[in-house]
């Protein structure tokens, strides 16, 4: 549901003074209708963009630059529709000042810094500055129009009511059926219902006049009690409908929602019919009951945010020191830095898990927490630009590297040249960092030349096929004794002689290259299915199914290249959940005043007791990765 301008919340008016003065004489005439004056409980203005769409909340501007800020106001005011866009276009407008402010004022500056006159200085045009104009004009343009259109629409509306009224009293003294008169009156009724909003300033009279050429026609048609029981018996069906969806809200989660959907509800009841006079005062109060729970609700929801915000508060303002505590510790060489560099990014991590703080001061601990962190990176940038001659040595060390890689990439002689290039690997990882524009073009040279030695050695021995033909007969015999394997009772010693078939496997040497895809699947596929019968765990079976992959991955001169780049992304899974961890424990201390806290807990628990059994499991496929030596 839209949410409603608060000047024009659901305050009924009481109807049944207007309906007695209308000369309502008998049971056939329409009750009086008492409405409800639902509590004005909307948040102010200010705090809309907080309240009304938590899920998706307002867009920060402030890191756009002037351009971006220009193409975006004129992406929303051409595609997006005027009514949504007003606190958007406003935001921007300002942030676009502002930084036009700066950049004059700066220029201002520097001009005068330079030794210029301020009579002779020229104030400085920005192109933008028009654009901005130009939208401006145009969504105020597209603004007097959609309010144009919206009246219209009302007045439109108003003449449509206005004219069902002169209907319905032209059906007084009509010379036809009851049945057939009171069909055309259900019909204008209907019409009336399903006819849009009207100018608010013609909403009473207009209403006062419905009611009372209604009440008129009561009077005139007299109709028959048991079809005026029938309808009043519907009108409180309808009402009794109604109670029942109000007291269904009790039950939304959400009172912003609950509150909006009370106000349709309103609505609805003022322009249902009348009831039983014995049932007129019940059905009232049973609606005037749920309508004040759910107010009541609404009231405590937003109390309840501010004691929240308080919460935020305090948890953003520890995460504030903790940055400024970092920087005020030593740090005297790059793994220092980037190792607080890392604590830094994962307070920022937990700065987003973090819900709103109060208003006036969301944006002054923002503030706080963006310049401790900022500082920490200048620090960081500073003491890299210090200690650029260590870098530039770094970068001289392993240019070195590379061209005694570059020196050995064509030999021969696999077994030394295969050492002397790990060697090199290890030195080059004892080396420091070097600059950043260096950095990954010396790391691409280096690797191009380990690469391609290792590429022809793994080539060159593809090539031997004189021992291949034995060694897919041993492979073979072992896929022959997984197919008819049979575990028995005792599981342990089924898991036992299964990784013993598997230590024979690895113990075999090549088999010919275009057997080499085939007989691998096949040797998988068999063991994975003998795995798969036993009752051990998912992670022992992962282990094990890796440890089988690592083995046929073995011959493949490619492999090493493949091999490491799932070991970066085991490593970076790691650290991810390892991260989420700490988000996940830091979260579960503000599930403590929540209603369903010991759920949201247990949830959050299982959430970390998982995130932990595949750190274990993807920290078990690192280790074997590195034992097999094919990420070298």
């Amino acid at each position: 549901m839209t949410r409603k301008n608060p000047d024009d919340s659901v305050r009924e008016e009481q109807f049944g003074a207007d309906e007695n003065a209308a000369g309502t004489k008998d049971a056939t005439q329409a009750e009086n209708v008492q409405e409800l004056e639902v509590e004005k409980e909307e948040p102010k203005p200010e705090d809309d963009h907080e309240f009304d769409d938590i899920e998706l909340p307002p867009v920060d501007y402030s890191g756009y630059s002037k351009h971006e800020l220009v193409e975006t106001m004129g992406l929303i005011i051409e595609n997006r529709l005027t009514a949504e866009i007003r606190d958007d276009v406003d935001r921007i407008k300002v942030l676009f000042y502002k930084k036009l402010k700066l950049e004059a004022d700066e220029r201002k500056t520097k001009f005068l810094d330079g030794g210029g006159k301020i009579e002779d200085y020229r104030a400085w045009v920005d192109s933008d500055d028009a654009h901005v104009k130009h939208l401006l004009e145009k969504y105020k343009e597209k603004k007097t129009d959609y309010n144009k259109v919206q009246e219209a629409e009302k007045d439109e509306n108003l003449k449509i009511k206005y004219d069902i009224i002169d209907k319905i009293k032209d059906l007084v003294n009509r010379e036809e059926s009851i049945n057939k008169t009171f069909h055309d009156f259900r019909s204008l009724q209907n019409e009336w219902h399903t006819t849009g909003a009207v100018p608010q300033s013609s909403l009473k009279d207009l209403w006062e006049n419905y009611h009372h050429y209604v009440g008129i026609f009561y009077d005139y048609i007299k109709i028959n009690k048991e079809l005026r029981d029938l309808d009043l018996k519907k009108n409180l069906e309808a009402k009794v409908l109604l109670c029942e969806k109000a007291e269904e809200l009790l039950l939304e989660p959400n009172p912003v929602n609950a509150f909006r959907y009370l106000q349709d509800f309103h609505n609805q009841w003022r322009e249902i019919g009348p009831v039983p006079q014995e049932s007129k005062n019940e059905i009232w109060e049973r609606f005037k009951e749920a309508t004040s729970q759910i107010n009541k609700r609404h009231h405590e929801y937003f109390e309840k945010q501010k004691d929240d915000q308080r919460i935020n508060l305090e948890a953003k303002m520890a995460l504030c020191e903790e940055v400024e505590a970092i920087n005020l510790l030593e740090m005297k060489n790059f793994k220092e830095f980037d190792e607080r560099a890392d604590k830094v990014v994962e307070l920022q991590k937990i700065w987003r898990t973090i819900g709103f703080a109060p208003k006036k001061l969301n944006n002054k601990v923002y503030q706080r927490f963006r310049d401790a962190c900022d500082a920490f990176f200048e620090k960081k940038r500073g003491f890299y630009a210090d200690n650029k001659e260590i870098q530039l040595n770094n970068l001289l060390l392993k240019t070195e590297l590379c061209t005694r890689a570059e020196t050995l990439q064509e030999s021969t002689d696999w077994k030394a040249t295969s050492d002397a290039l790990i060697k090199l690997q290890k030195e080059w990882k004892e080396i420091g960092p070097v600059p950043r524009k260096q950095s990954e073009r010396s790391w691409k040279r280096f690797r191009k030349a380990c690469d391609h030695f290792f590429n022809k050695k793994a080539e060159y021995f593809a090539e031997l096929d004189t021992s291949y033909e034995d060694n897919l007969k041993a492979k073979l015999a072992i896929i022959e004794e997984l197919e008819k394997f049979e575990p028995g009772a005792d599981v342990h010693a089924a898991f036992e002689r299964l990784k013993e078939l598997q230590r024979k496997w690895t113990d075999i040497g090549f088999v010919p290259f275009n057997m080499k895809d085939e007989i691998s699947n096949k040797y998988r596929d068999a063991l994975n299915k003998e795995f798969d019968k036993l009752k051990i765990g998912d992670e022992d079976k992962s282990i094990l199914k890796y440890k089988t992959k690592l083995d046929n991955l073995k011959a493949n001169p490619k492999a090493s290249r493949k091999v490491r780049n799932e070991r970066d992304k085991f490593l970076t899974k790691i650290k991810q959940l390892e991260s989420d961890i700490v988000l996940w424990e830091n979260n579960i201390g503000f599930f403590a005043k929540s209603t369903n806290a010991n759920t949201m807990i247990r949830e959050v628990e299982e959430k970390i007791e998982n995130a932990k059994k595949m750190i274990k499991t993807l920290e078990e496929k690192v280790k074997m990765i590195d034992q097999s030596g094919l990420d070298d």
